[in-house]
């Protein structure tokens, strides 16, 4: 296949080189990811300015953008030849429960799935990780017998490993989101005049992480295989929100 890689972490980062490499075995390859960190860049897209691509080599790109910006761009023609599919990360950081509300891996894989192309989003559970070939042998391995699976057209696999040896590694597992508890206060700092500048604090710890959750799988060792859905429409409130609009209809 020819896929596409891309990140939030920007094109330096050391896990899409990893991902990028181990791919590369099997597949053809191209590199479009942002020019800086974009953590937390959810889905955002630029649209009060152009964007400016750089190559960097014959087949990897930086954009000054979002994440979001980067597969958009890659897609709709930055790249000669349109990819069969999007793999975002590796990203430092699990990406679980609340957090997919908010990341830029997600959101680079999420973009490639609104596009019509099957996407994959990978993280690693740790911010200063020393097993990202654990990671990347997790891709590798799924991206095998990916064509035996069908998934609804609107779905994306989030994929979250945990910082160890594969060799530590017991297996796959389905699951589904947890939840946190809410962040953390935010952190109130002084710049050098004495003005207050504020920070957003930290996530919060698992709430929802029982069996069968990405929390739950990760913690034991497992590697966390999430599907989620683009359309956000919940279906199962429409009748009721319906009955309530008549009377405002009448």
């Amino acid at each position: 296949m020819h896929i596409l890689v891309s990140n939030d972490d920007g094109y330096r980062a050391p896990g899409i080189a990893v991902l990028a490499d181990a791919l590369a075995v099997d597949h053809e390859i191209s590199i479009v990811a942002p020019e800086r960190n974009c953590s937390g860049a959810s889905n955002s897209l630029t649209l009060e300015r152009g964007l400016r691509a750089c190559q960097v080599s014959e087949n990897s790109y930086y954009v000054d953008g979002t994440p979001t910006d980067t597969v958009h761009l890659a897609i709709t023609g930055l790249l000669k030849k349109e990819p069969d599919m999007i793999v975002a990360g590796i990203n430092a950081g699990a990406n679980m429960g609340d957090d997919v509300l908010y990341s830029g891996t997600i959101a680079a894989a999420m973009e490639g799935r609104h596009l019509g192309l099957p996407a994959i989003a990978v993280s690693i559970d740790s911010y200063t990780p020393d097993h990202f070939a654990t990671a990347a042998t997790a891709v590798v391995q799924l991206l095998k017998n990916i064509n035996q699976v069908s998934f609804a057209a609107n779905t994306i696999l989030n994929i979250n490993v945990p910082d160890i040896p594969w060799s530590e590694i017991k297996g796959f597992k389905a699951t589904r989101l947890g939840n946190r508890h809410k962040s953390e206060g935010m952190i109130v700092q002084n710049d050098p005049r004495g003005d207050p500048m504020y920070w957003v604090g930290p996530p919060g710890e698992a709430q929802d992480a029982g069996e069968g959750t990405d929390f739950h799988a990760v913690s034991q060792h497992y590697v966390s295989i999430t599907p989620l859905q683009i359309d956000l429409t919940r279906y199962d409130s429409l009748a009721e929100l319906g009955n309530w609009l008549t009377k405002h209809n009448s």
